[in-house]
């Protein structure tokens, strides 16, 4: 007899029990809340069913759901055992239409008022910051320094802003696995992550920069720019401890951070002579950033993965 690994994750007001291999392998869930299965890959959908169908908390799930049937005199409940048209795969809408129950997804624990930051657009937070430097040159001064390439906190910024772009359209060709988000603001004095990666290969906190005519060489804590030293690297290390340490305070166990510098642009040349020895920080062109991320080994599996990804979507995770 197989023996399927079946948790149970309540939190953030979601209640799912979570599937796996023998081995370990990610099935999915079921939402508890819903009834419904959900994956990451259609394939697993019959795995994932059997495994769970049996399990105690599912079957009383079920005959709750039968009991409020009865007692709702005819208002009808979802199916206690949801078919695979019933599912969804992180956030692609059902084909069949269920009955008019209302959904409970979206129900959240009382709590401070938040905003969903995975509906921020890579470089925003830069691209504003753009903006207001050029109303505050005004439009004749902003038009002589474009016209010259004269290097002001506007050109920065709006160079920054593309750099993150880049990046982000990067990592926008991950797999669905793989959870992005951009321009998280962090604390109260301006200050943000350009994107944060979470994933099967861990959580990075990426910070892209945009040097576009530039030589970069990086030697271990060591980056240069045309021959100038520059913190990256310090800077990038401390952004993934913050990050470390608010997620964990949030989801309730360790989360790992690695920061990531994606260097856009470098036609002057790019050169890495060796990584940063603690492995805190890893320093790579905007072009390997998917191949990189992709061949990490699998350190989180999907409950980690999504647990992570919901706190870190809440504004209020990081202004601590």
């Amino acid at each position: 007899m197989t023996e399927w690994i079946v948790r149970r994750w309540a939190r953030f007001g979601h209640d799912r029990l979570y599937a796996a291999t023998p081995r370990g392998t990610d099935l999915g869930y079921l939402d508890l809340a819903t009834g419904r299965y959900h994956s990451d890959d259609l394939a697993n959908l019959p795995l994932l069913r059997k495994a769970i169908e049996d399990h105690p908390d599912a079957r009383r799930h079920r005959e709750s759901a039968r009991e409020s049937s009865r007692e709702g005199q005819g208002v009808r409940e979802p199916s206690p055992t949801p078919s695979i048209a019933d599912t969804t795969l992180h956030g692609t809408p059902r084909t069949t239409p269920r009955t008019a129950v209302p959904p409970t997804d979206h129900v959240t624990a009382p709590g401070p008022r938040w905003h969903d930051l995975a509906d921020a657009r890579a470089g925003a937070a830069a691209r504003e910051r753009a903006l207001a430097e050029r109303e505050a040159q005004g439009m004749v001064r902003h038009v002589l320094a474009r016209l010259v390439d004269a290097k002001t906190d506007e050109r920065a910024w709006r160079i920054g802003a593309d750099g993150e772009q880049a990046v982000g359209e990067q990592l926008a060709g991950l797999d669905a696995r793989w959870r992005i988000l951009h321009a998280v603001r962090v604390g109260e004095r301006g200050a943000d992550i350009d994107h944060v990666v979470i994933g099967p290969g861990g959580v990075f906190t990426v910070n892209s920069k945009n040097h576009p005519k530039a030589a970069i060489w990086v030697g271990g804590d060591t980056f240069m720019v045309n021959g100038s030293r520059v913190p990256y690297i310090r800077n990038s290390r401390h952004e993934a401890r913050r990050a470390s340490r608010l997620l964990a305070e949030q989801v309730g166990f360790p989360v790992p951070v690695v920061g990531m510098i994606a260097v856009v642009g470098a036609r002057g040349g790019f050169t890495v002579k060796n990584q940063p020895s603690d492995g805190a920080v890893t320093v790579v062109p905007r072009r390997r950033i998917r191949r990189f991320l992709t061949s990490q080994p699998q350190r989180l599996g999907l409950r980690e993965i999504d647990a992570i990804h919901e706190v870190a979507r809440r504004s209020t995770t990081w202004h601590r």
